[in-house]
């Protein structure tokens, strides 16, 4: 792969809680991206949490210290093709997922994820730490 990767939401909590096989992985990699829409279901996660406020900062920081990518036209081609490939298919995935493999295939990033389901997307680049 080329070493440039977008961390899937599930991901970015493995960093959270510290997991040391994706602060190894992430350490090597060329350049790391997080889509945006990852950050909105962090900050789902946080608002139903019992530490919101604590929560909330530290995805705050987090955003701070990254690249984070955002939704364009281009994006929304990209998630019109990918809906319509799953459909066909008979293979539905959350709709979230869908946006942030959108993002990943835009850029030409890799995805990094733990979820099977995106390998339901043609063409995808996929790695599961």
């Amino acid at each position: 792969m080329n070493g440039k990767y977008l961390l899937d939401t599930n991901i970015i909590i493995s960093l959270f809680a510290k997991d040391p096989r994706i602060h190894n992985r992430i350490a090597k990699a060329v350049e790391v991206f997080i889509p945006c829409i990852a950050l909105g279901e962090l900050y789902f996660g946080a608002c139903k949490s019992v530490k919101t406020q604590e929560n909330t900062d530290r995805i705050d920081e987090f955003a701070l210290n990254n690249t984070i990518l955002s939704c364009n036209t281009e994006t929304a081609k990209s998630y019109g093709k990918i809906k319509n490939q799953l459909k066909e298919k008979g293979q539905p995935i959350p709709e979230n997922d869908i946006w942030i493999a959108a993002i990943a295939q835009q850029y030409v990033l890799t995805l990094v994820t733990d979820d099977v389901h995106f390998d339901a997307i043609t063409g995808l680049k996929i790695e599961k730490w």
